[in-house]
């Protein structure tokens, strides 16, 4: 079972991050998300939330030694989570479609590209998750 360590690492990478960017993220400093990574520190509690936030994994497959937990009751809530996702995807096209009407992205609009940019990365990182649920009762994915 990896330990905490190996996940953030893990973690980190699948959402396709620098340790500067994770850093930033948590208001710390580039060398503590090493530390953390090496298993040579631990994050402080708030951090350790913030982690579970931040990648949408329980504090508990961060902090114990199994994967997911009972991972029937993890693959229902990651689909429900994900299916909340998907309800948002048709707002997002829609605002695309609207944004690039006219071909160009002007100042008022950019803001809500970001936001757009931010929305589809948690999408992914939940299809992510899901596979990840998934692989654990079927090898063959």
């Amino acid at each position: 079972m990896p330990e905490l360590s190996e996940k953030i690492s893990l973690l980190r990478t699948q959402a396709h991050m620098t340790q500067a960017d994770l850093a930033e993220q948590l208001n710390v400093s580039r060398q503590t998300v090493s530390k953390w990574e090496l298993g040579t520190a631990l994050p402080e509690l708030d951090k350790v939330v913030s982690l579970s936030r931040l990648f949408h994994v329980s504090t508990d497959y961060l902090l114990l030694n199994r994967e997911f937990g009972d991972r029937e009751m993890s693959l229902d809530r990651t689909v429900l989570r994900f299916l909340g996702y998907v309800r948002d995807i048709d707002i997002i096209s829609k605002d695309l479609v609207g944004i690039m009407q006219d071909g160009m992205i002007d100042e008022q609009e950019t803001p809500r590209i970001h936001e757009i940019v931010t929305e589809l990365n948690a999408v992914s990182q939940m299809i992510e998750e899901l596979r990840y649920c998934l692989l654990g009762q079927n090898s063959s994915l």
